[in-house]
This record gives structure tokens, C-alpha cells and sequence, in this order.
């Protein structure tokens, strides 16, 4: 199985063989946008043939249709088609609670799928720290019932920096995280952390009201950034997505 995550800066990848525990792969690898033609080789190394590929793709059609032509690339006439993954009311074991289910981001159902096969039967808040930072909720039940999305840590740092009058554009990656930074560039810094950690804390306390109890796993790029500023724990974990497709290709149905 050959499982696809498309997102707005890199695409991730993983090759699994059927009935592997989720997260256990053959191999693995990610490339930047500008940088896929190079994963036809890298799949065609790593595995003689697949027999179905899935894909979440939050870049577009023009990325969709590169991926495809990678996939001949790699494994020629015997290539599967490249099947796209989208929200629906229920995959995976999880119930899609969003009002409109179909609205609901692929990378985002997925990935709470991912992170219940890692957690079942518990309140999960999914905080994914990339480009968006999105943060989810998932009940015991198995019910994704909503959450929050907000610029990521980047993305924050540069919208601060290009909309007020003479401030430098500051990495949000920058050392200072003193609570009341003496220079402009650890003020930015530590300011654009706390509101991302504060947004994980305040959904980890309103699932925690409602549930009794929530645990906090915490993935994407960002993740390893803000993790060490939350007041809670969390569980740091890599490649929801990618776990929750395959998730989503063992199901019985298929």
C-alpha cells in the first residue's frame, strides 16, 4: 500500500504492507513541492509493486495530477489508480460529527483517525502544527466532534512582521521565549508560541470539562517547537495522516 499526504509545503509518503499495524512501513520519506519528480524513483526503490495507493491532497489538482504521473513513473502499466481519500460521515471507526461532514479537511479527519488507532476509547485533542495549525476534537465514543484552525507558527510571525510598521520579519523559530522578552525579535518569538500553545490548552480544557479527562498528541512540522511550552502534557506523534490512510485501507470494506 502506498499512502500519500499532500500538504501546502511538503508531501509525505509510506509504504506498508496490508495487515501491518498502523505506523509500521516498509519505508517512508518526504519531499517538498518543488521536489517531487524525484519520488517515482524512491517509491520504485523501495518497493517492486503496490496494489492500491491512497492520497490526501490539500494542494490542489495540479499536485493530484503530478502525483499520478509519479506513480507510472514508478511501477509503469501495473500502477493502480491513484484513489483520493475525502471526508465522509464515518471512516476509519470515527463518526464525522462536522455539520457538513463533506467540508470537513481531509487532513484533518485522517489524521484524527491516525491518532484514535494510536488511542482508542479516549477524549484526544489532535493538534496539528503546520502551515494551519488545526486542533480537534475526538470523543471516547469515536466521535469527531469539531475544532479550531489558526495561522501556524510561521505563518504568524510573518503576518505580524509584514502588517506593523518597523518590524523585522522574525522566524517564529527564533530562541526567545522569555515570558516578557526585552527586544522586539524574542517578543515576536514568544508571543506567536503562546498563542499556539494557548489555543492547545484552551481545547484540552474544554474536552477535559466535558469527558472527565483528554489526552493531547501533538504532530506537524511545529509541533516539536511548541510542545515543551504547553502547561499539559502531550504526545508527540509523526505522520497522523498517513497513519489514520492506513487506517483507512484496512477496513473490512475494502
Amino acid at each position: 500500500m502506498l499512502l500519500l499526504d499532500a500538504g501546502n509545503t511538503r508531501v509525505k509518503w509510506a509504504l506498508a504492507e496490508r495487515g501491518a499495524a498502523p505506523g509500521d512501513w516498509l519505508a517512508t520519506g518526504a519531499a517538498a513541492r518543488d521536489g517531487i519528480d524525484a519520488l517515482g524513483d524512491a517509491w520504485r526503490v523501495a518497493a517492486a509493486t503496490v496494489d492500491v495507493a491512497l492520497l490526501c491532497n490539500v494542494a490542489g489538482e495540479a499536485m493530484r495530477a503530478a502525483l499520478e504521473g509519479q506513480l507510472q513513473r514508478a511501477f509503469g502499466p501495473q500502477a493502480p489508480a491513484l484513489q483520493l481519500f475525502r471526508s465522509s460521515p464515518e471512516a476509519g471507526g470515527l463518526r464525522n460529527r462536522y455539520r457538513e461532514p463533506s467540508q470537513l479537511g481531509a487532513d484533518r479527519f485522517a489524521a484524527a483517525i491516525g491518532a484514535r488507532a494510536r488511542y482508542p476509547n479516549e477524549a484526544l485533542i489532535v493538534a496539528t502544527c503546520g502551515t494551519a495549525t488545526t486542533i480537534d476534537a475526538v470523543s471516547p465514543q469515536g466521535d469527531f466532534l469539531g475544532g479550531m484552525i489558526l495561522p501556524g507558527l510561521d505563518m504568524m510571525a510573518r503576518a505580524l512582521a509584514a502588517g506593523t510598521a518597523q518590524l523585522p520579519h522574525i522566524d517564529a523559530r527564533a530562541s526567545g521565549l522569555a515570558p516578557f522578552a526585552d527586544n522586539t525579535a524574542d517578543a515576536i518569538a514568544s508571543g506567536c508560541i503562546a498563542a499556539q500553545a494557548g489555543a492547545i490548552e484552551r481545547a484540552a480544557t474544554a474536552l477535559t470539562e466535558a469527558h472527565g479527562t483528554a489526552r493531547c498528541i501533538i504532530s506537524g512540522g511545529a509541533g516539536t517547537i511548541i510542545a515543551p511550552h504547553l502547561s499539559l502534557s502531550a504526545v508527540g506523534i509523526g505522520n497522523l495522516v498517513l497513519i489514520g490512510l492506513q487506517v483507512i485501507l484496512t477496513e473490512p470494506k475494502r
